[in-house]
């Protein structure tokens, strides 16, 4: 019997692995940050795929991102464009990312989302400029 190159296949990893790939096939990610106290804060996001996690887009400002900074755990699950829920929800880990992996995930939302991806991150990019965006790298758990 020959042995396996690869080595054991890691069945949460596979799991893990499968998970993204649905998620990153929707149009939109459910990502619930949490407040200081606790309260979940649910929020519908367009999301791509970045290798064996998840990425999404958004405003520097925003709030989901100072939550974010307080705490990175995170839920994340398929959903509608109103943000209701269409499956399951996962843990997962948020981590903001440089202006140059942001511009990275620009690129991959104009590839996914077509002439409404190119529109929007124009507008986006004449309002606040290249650092008014951040990306967000989810890993999950």
């Amino acid at each position: 019997m020959t042995p396996d190159p690869t080595g054991p296949v890691d069945p949460a990893a596979s799991d893990r692995l499968a998970r993204i790939v649905r998620l990153s096939a929707g149009s939109y990610l459910l990502v619930t940050t949490y407040k200081k106290d606790g309260t979940p804060v649910p929020t519908p996001v367009w999301v791509v795929r970045d290798g064996e996690a998840l990425g999404i887009w958004t405003v520097a400002d925003s709030w989901k991102v100072k939550r974010i900074r307080n705490r990175a755990d995170v839920l994340v699950g398929p959903c509608d464009v109103k943000g209701r829920p269409t499956g399951e929800q996962y843990p997962a880990t948020a981590e903001l990312l440089t202006p140059e992996r942001t511009a990275a995930y620009r690129t991959l939302l104009r590839q996914k989302y077509g002439l409404l991806g190119v529109l929007t991150l124009l507008g986006s990019r004449l309002r606040r400029g290249d650092r008014g965006t951040i990306g967000i790298r989810i890993t999950l758990a």
